[in-house]
């Protein structure tokens, strides 16, 4: 019962509206044929992943209303007196007709008042919102790497066999305590590509994460026109074609810099670091690791299609307890100095790692479950990545928010001694869906409003 008060009082505190939102979702069921509404349905789509239920399919058997409680909690979420729960296949034509652009919208309102209430503030970037972008498979397990999912696939080809996939590109916010929010997503496949008369889909120049970036940067712009982004990305994105995104949409940025992205700049920040004496900085951690930060100001770059570039390079040679080196580098047009240099690499360029732990490998490793087949039409799927994040960013609200510990403290015991294990708590919150009646205080709206819940570094 304590998940549920934490889940639901979590969702009212920063999501109060999120029951109107879902009933602004452009539904075009006939109204006629109406039977389950609009809010309830989406509620249902988003306990697919809240539950972590793994395939469509379970909401039948996991979410079952005869002789549990799943019905009951489910009205009082939506705020609704639906007298039958939906089957699976009804979850599916709703996705279908609200479309995917719906739930995105949705994911873009749910953003907005998390950086609203300030939450994500504690890890700026010198005043800016640390945007990772990267992209990921989304392919289907099994059969459907071997043969086309739809017209729009990309193509591999390998020496014995050719596969068949859809990627994304995503964008997240960057959070305290390893909170990762998508606030953005572009997918990856031929749709775009215009087809060549006389050459297969695999001999046509095919979509991809830079041509991906193109299409997502003036949506992200448009959806957070007044946002201060600082963009941070792999080596992929250390190219003109990116640095001008940035100058268009007034965003800053750190990227992966290598010696084979700009061979040329690379050469020449290296003959520049031994003649900059003054900009180093050294760290010694209690644990033997040192870190060596040095930096050169102005390094000048000309692109493919002739434009010219100035920006500042960075790198942290880290030694680790057994001797063993790896360097690290970037490059940025943030101001660097001794003071923020080791900001600058750790918020803007080593916590990238946590796009692909807390964004993409948990949510292809644990119940939810990412490149499950949710559906086989590509628009539906979509709708079904949509209500992922945002079941995700409701996840990690109740994990990691400071509400969770505060009710087990109330009870004498930690997380762990009531949880095990915060992986627990999806499973602890399902049960309670099924088999606790959740008590009428838990929906005070006026309670959550009036609670102090922030994101628990602890």
């Amino acid at each position: 019962m304590i998940a549920a008060c934490a889940f639901v009082q979590t969702v009212l505190h920063f999501f109060p509206d999120l029951n109107d939102w879902l009933d602004e979702l452009p539904d075009t069921r006939d109204p006629d044929a109406i039977v389950y509404e609009t809010r309830f349905l989406g509620w249902y789509g988003l306990w697919l992943y809240l539950g972590q239920l793994g395939s469509r399919r379970q909401l039948d058997f996991q979410l079952d209303a005869w002789g549990t409680h799943v019905l009951a909690n489910l009205n009082r979420l939506a705020k609704t007196n639906q007298t039958t729960r939906p089957v699976h296949d009804t979850l599916d034509h709703f996705i279908g007709h609200v479309g995917s652009a719906g739930f995105a919208a949705l994911r873009t309102l749910a953003v907005r008042r998390v950086i609203r209430m300030r939450l994500l503030d504690p890890a700026r970037l010198l005043g800016h919102l640390v945007l990772f972008i990267d992209g990921t498979g989304r392919a289907p397990e099994g059969s459907c790497w071997h043969r086309p999912h739809c017209d729009h696939c990309l193509v591999q080809q390998h020496q014995h066999t050719t596969l068949y996939l859809h990627n994304v590109l995503e964008a997240k916010l960057l959070g305290p305590a390893g909170v990762v929010l998508s606030i953005g997503s572009e997918f990856i496949d031929n749709a775009n590509t215009k087809p060549v008369e006389g050459h297969s889909a695999d001999e046509v120049k095919q979509d991809c994460e830079r041509k991906a970036l193109d299409r997502l940067a003036p949506k992200l712009k448009r959806d957070f026109p007044q946002t201060r982004f600082v963009l941070g990305g792999d080596n992929l994105f250390a190219c003109g074609r990116v640095l001008q995104q940035c100058r268009d949409n007034d965003w800053e940025y750190v990227l992966v810099f290598k010696p084979g992205g700009m061979p040329a700049v690379w050469d020449e920040f290296q003959r520049l670091l031994p003649l900059c004496p003054r900009h180093v900085l050294v760290r010694q951690h209690d644990d033997g690791t040192r870190q060596e930060y040095r930096w050169v100001h102005d390094l000048w770059y000309t692109d493919g299609e002739g434009r010219r570039w100035t920006f500042h390079a960075l790198q942290c040679l880290e030694t680790a307890p057994d001797g063993t080196v790896t360097r690290y580098a970037w490059i940025t047009k943030l101001p660097v100095s001794a003071k923020n240099v080791e900001e600058i690499a750790t918020k803007g360029g080593r916590y990238r790692w946590k796009i692909e732990n807390e964004g993409f490998n948990r949510q292809k490793n644990s119940g939810l479950n990412l490149e499950h087949v949710y559906s086989t039409d590509p628009e539906k799927w979509q709708g079904y990545y949509y209500l992922l994040q945002i079941a995700f960013m409701i996840t990690q609200l109740l994990e990691r928010g400071s509400l969770l510990r505060q009710l087990v403290e109330d009870l004498g015991k930690g997380v762990r001694a009531v949880f095990g294990s915060l992986a627990n708590l999806a499973v602890q919150l399902r049960e309670a869906l099924k088999y606790c009646l959740w008590p009428e205080d838990c929906f005070d709206p006026l309670t959550a409003s009036g609670r102090r819940i922030g994101l628990d570094t602890s």
